[in-house]
């Protein structure tokens, strides 16, 4: 039954996909006032977050950042669909990657990597990077398991159309080892600015104002592997196009003490989200 759910459920997503970006933007012009206005989706806890993390912002400037995050998150979703369909040479004009040669030099002299990411932009797009990248290697990219099995599986799917391998949280360390002992060369991505389960805090920080619980797996399981790692910086220029710049952290994880790769992500995301 579920299968009918997915082919369901993947043909509406597909046709929605085909329709040009200006009518995608259309429809999300469209779903930003009931989401915003109507059901207000989560908007106190997005303002007291907002407010908390900007304390020098006036109530109208919060209030203008808001309104642009809410526009976004629709401009998001669809964007997030088009995935299902867009072409390579779409993106190729669309997602440009800054810095992919170092990336792929540090594959070609036989060292893999690890790649922080953020939920910031549209790090959805970033699975196209496989186009870009050295084909001898692996590029993954690390998720949480859904409840809604019908949803993961799209997500799958459409993250997977340009070569992303998607690594379940709970396997990361057994796929590496994988790789490993198929001679594989790898570069996954972790979006790691979640906040852990409560048995696994071991670090806090202070980002954006907020005493915050870090994830820190990302680098434990660099150093343990001696990964180069990088840090994908994500820009917007414009509506529909996105630039990321893979900035190289280290290459030699194991140099510094526990917590200072971590403290170095939280570091670039926050700058990341303040120069927006």
């Amino acid at each position: 039954m579920s299968s009918v759910w997915y082919y369901l459920l993947y043909s509406v997503c597909f046709l929605i996909s085909l329709l040009p970006f200006k009518i995608l933007y259309g429809l999300s012009n469209l779903l930003y006032f009931p989401l915003y206005y109507g059901i207000k989706y989560r908007r106190g806890i997005v303002r007291k977050n907002l407010m908390e993390s900007f304390p020098d912002k006036t109530k109208k400037e919060i209030i203008g950042i808001e309104k642009e995050f809410y526009a976004f998150f629709c401009d998001y979703i669809v964007e997030t669909l088009k995935l299902l369909s867009i072409s390579q040479a779409s993106l190729y004009k669309r997602m440009r990657f800054i810095n992919a040669d170092v990336l792929n030099e540090s594959i070609r002299q036989g060292r893999s990597c690890a790649i922080y990411l953020g939920h910031y932009c549209n790090w959805e797009w970033i699975t196209s990077f496989p186009l870009y990248a050295n084909e001898q290697a692996i590029f993954g990219m690390i998720y949480h398991i859904l409840e809604n099995k019908v949803f993961e599986r799209l997500l799958l799917y459409l993250r997977g159309r340009h070569g992303m391998v998607g690594i379940p949280m709970g396997e990361t360390l057994r796929k590496i080892i994988a790789f490993r002992r198929e001679n594989k060369q790898f570069a996954i991505g972790f979006i790691s600015d979640q906040v852990p389960l409560w048995n696994s805090i071991h670090y806090w920080t202070n980002f954006l104002n907020h005493d915050t619980p870090v994830f820190t797996g990302t680098e434990r399981i660099a150093k343990q592997e001696n990964l180069v790692v990088y840090y994908a910086d994500i820009t917007r220029p414009k509506r529909g196009y996105y630039v990321c710049e893979f900035k190289k952290l280290t290459v030699s994880p194991t140099d510094f003490p526990n917590y200072t790769i971590t403290e170095m992500y939280m570091c670039e995301l926050e700058k990341t989200i303040i120069r927006s």
